[in-house]
């Protein structure tokens, strides 16, 4: 997870991108931020679809196998 600093890093990076002042090593810096975000980001989605079940207005179960699948997959890594 991305402190508050880096965060705060990462928005005044973007905003010297939009208005063309950034340079070659804040170029870097950005990107490095951008994809420490994006890979927490999806860690914490992926994490949070282990924990949903669909289920239809009749009450029925109807989460995809390959949802359920990883779901126990991951259950059985954790336990």
């Amino acid at each position: 997870m991305l402190s508050k600093k880096e965060l705060a890093r990462l928005n005044e990076l973007s905003r010297l991108a939009k208005a063309g002042t950034l340079t070659e090593a804040q170029t870097k810096e950005r990107q490095a931020l951008r994809e420490s975000y994006l890979a927490t980001f999806r860690q914490s989605f992926k994490d949070h679809l282990h924990t949903v079940k669909v289920v239809d207005e009749t009450g029925q179960d109807v989460t995809p196998q390959k949802l359920k699948d990883e779901q126990a997959k991951k259950h059985r890594t954790e336990g």
